[in-house]
């Protein structure tokens, strides 16, 4: 079974940055595709990034390109998101999934593990 754990969440003024971290319960990381989803208020689960197992592919969702980025640190069992220049509309449960086929995925349907999810919150 794999277990997935976010933290980093919280309350920001926009404008600040915010890392979100997630660290899974596996002992072959290196060997999954990782992704970042989140679901805003009244809205449907969104992608907003996702690293390959070898961590040299990296897609983002287009509202967060070049603010976000994605990393991995396998020593850790541990994938980040680092958050900059937040907006008032990135307020959302910020969602981190794991799949173990490799293939890097943008769609959420594909991925077969999900943490509980952490409250992001920009202030305007």
């Amino acid at each position: 079974q794999v277990q997935l754990v976010e933290s980093g969440g919280g309350l920001v003024q926009a404008g600040t940055s915010l890392r979100l971290s997630c660290v899974a319960s596996v002992r072959t990381f290196s060997q999954y595709t990782m992704g970042w989803f989140r679901q805003g208020p009244g809205k449907e689960r969104d992608f907003v990034a996702a690293i390959s197992w070898t961590g040299t592919t990296r897609y983002y969702g287009d509202s967060v390109k070049g603010r976000f980025t994605i990393s991995r640190d396998d020593a850790k069992n541990t994938v980040y998101l680092q958050m900059n220049s937040l907006k008032p509309e990135d307020t959302a449960v910020y969602y981190c999934a794991a799949e173990s086929d490799g293939l890097v995925t943008t769609v959420a349907r594909e991925y077969s593990h999900w943490g509980q999810g952490t409250q992001v919150t920009v202030s305007s």
